[in-house]
């Protein structure tokens, strides 16, 4: 018991501080939507459809693809999640994902995109690119739901 106790201690003395600095960004819309229909409707096909930062679809083979965006080119994988769709770019140097959810308190009725990139600073221009990615999700949510 007593080397359990010493291993304990030397682990979190000597674990690294956790920087909880993040580059996530949300929004959240009103649209009626529940898990099944964001997993239904949120395809790779149709995403320039709800999001004006993407130009294009170049392929899509369901759960993965090509688009075009605001960025350049990018291979794009699509997964269902409990409570909607992530979407990921996996050949991003920034490892740039985001989420369309609903279901969660403290407004489950309510649809949120979640963006993260895997940075804790980045040029301002980049972040605000990422800031109208976003803000493209929640209009195009918002006016073609």
């Amino acid at each position: 018991m007593r080397l359990a106790q010493c291993f304990l201690s030397r682990v979190r003395a000597t674990q690294f501080p956790i920087n909880i600095m993040r580059m996530e960004f949300f929004a959240t819309t009103t649209i009626t939507a529940s898990a099944e229909d964001l997993q239904r409707r949120l395809t790779i096909s149709e995403l320039p459809r709800w999001c004006a930062s993407i130009e294009k679809v170049l392929s899509d083979a369901k759960s993965s693809g090509e688009i075009y965006c605001v960025w350049g080119t990018f291979r794009t994988h699509r997964e269902d999640l409990r409570h909607g769709v992530r979407f990921s770019l996996p050949g991003c140097p920034n490892a740039f994902q985001w989420t369309v959810t609903t279901g969660h308190l403290p407004n489950p009725q309510h649809t949120v995109i979640h963006l993260s990139i895997n940075r804790t600073e980045q040029d301002q221009d980049f972040i605000d690119s990422i800031q109208k990615f976003v803000a493209d999700w929640k209009a195009g949510l918002e006016a073609h739901w």
